[in-house]
């Protein structure tokens, strides 16, 4: 292939066939309207995407992200414009889907599925979650959870089920994709604000972060259909999204009230760490390097409430933090929109270990 040719690919933002893309991170500013886009490999911001430019409006409010596994399309839910938008790899809008405050995201692995939640914002948003066809955006279903304000939505790794949980009721439901039949969980205790999961590679945890109670609660999903309360771990103020590592070894926490981000191991159970760094402020959504080297960080460096999505109270401009994880320090701090949200980026195809460096 001649360099003709692979520069004129590279502008058009397609990859030939048999060549890898530089992995790229998306990171929703949701008071900018625009989207921060960092080439993973330099940790630098390479692109600014302007949704109000794009026929969005100055108050679309994007929200989440995710990618695509071999990173040619991206989707990005917009609170403000109640839409759901796939973009491919040179970010030009291939498809959307009309949503009542979307919220989270998240791609099945095992089929052409995205599941969309609610977003935190809405007082009474719907008690559904939908599911739209990937491949050319159509919206197939809408799920009943039955639960007010459904907000924390993750897939399980292995497929077939979605797990949605509740900010207003101590309620989650496991929901079976293929018919939306739903199997609610209840927690006894107090109020909890359930506010984002993360399922660990293997399939056999689920953390939620419960931002009131000031835990992160661990079930165990063996049988997705019957999540079972296993252990529940104290947290630094206001914990707000978990991620494991790609290895399992390791659950990453934010505590958005706190500043500061939590390392759990998993082994035990116990909290093996606090990563502290300038670039915090209000530390929101959590992304992982394909590789497993960097922990991202996205911080919103606002005054308002951990659940005020209105925003424009901005103390500083957002950062992204990104964190070594073999070392757990803060090694880069880049400067990006206005409430920088929740993030995106591909996941790998076969999960790696993680790395004794980061160098």
């Amino acid at each position: 292939m001649t360099r003709l040719l692979l520069l004129l690919l590279a502008a058009l933002g397609v990859a030939p066939v048999g060549a890898a893309q530089e992995p790229r991170l998306y990171v929703a500013n949701q008071d900018d309207a625009t989207v921060s886009i960092v080439d993973v490999a330099s940790l630098k911001v390479v692109e600014t995407l302007d949704l109000a430019g794009l026929g969005f409006g100055p108050n679309a409010k994007p929200h989440h992200a995710q990618v695509e596994p071999d990173g040619r399309f991206w989707y990005l839910t917009m609170i403000g414009a109640g839409k759901v938008v796939k973009f491919d790899r040179a970010n030009r809008v291939v498809g959307s889907v009309a949503l009542e405050v979307p919220g989270l995201l998240s791609l099945d692995p095992t089929s052409d599925r995205l599941i969309v939640g609610r977003s935190m914002s809405a007082v009474s948003p719907p008690k559904r979650i939908a599911v739209i066809r990937r491949s050319d955006m159509t919206l197939l279903e809408e799920y009943e959870v039955f639960f007010p304000r459904p907000h924390a939505l993750v897939v399980d790794p292995r497929g077939g089920h979605a797990f949605v949980a509740s900010l207003g009721t101590n309620q989650l439901a496991s929901v079976r994709l293929a018919d939306g039949e739903s199997s609610l969980v209840d927690y006894e205790g107090g109020p909890q604000t359930f506010t984002q999961f993360a399922a660990s590679p293997d399939g056999r945890w689920l953390a939620v972060s419960a931002q009131s109670a000031n835990q992160v609660l661990v079930y165990d999903i063996r049988e997705p259909a019957r999540p079972v309360l296993a252990r529940a771990i104290p947290m630094a103020k206001g914990p707000f999204e978990p991620v494991f590592t790609h290895d399992g070894r390791t659950l990453f926490v934010t505590n958005l009230e706190a500043n500061v981000v939590t390392a759990v191991d998993v082994g035990t159970w116990s909290v093996a760490g606090i990563i502290e760094s300038p670039g915090f402020g209000q530390p929101h959504g959590v992304a992982l390097s394909a590789d497993g080297r960097y922990l991202f960080v996205s911080n919103r460096h606002q005054s308002g409430g951990a659940h005020d999505h209105e925003g424009h109270k901005a103390t500083a401009k957002g950062t992204l933090v990104a964190i070594c994880i073999p070392t757990r320090t803060a090694e880069v701090v880049l400067p990006v929109g206005n409430y920088a949200a929740g993030l995106g980026i591909a996941a790998p195809r076969t999960p790696p270990s993680t790395p004794a460096s980061c160098r």
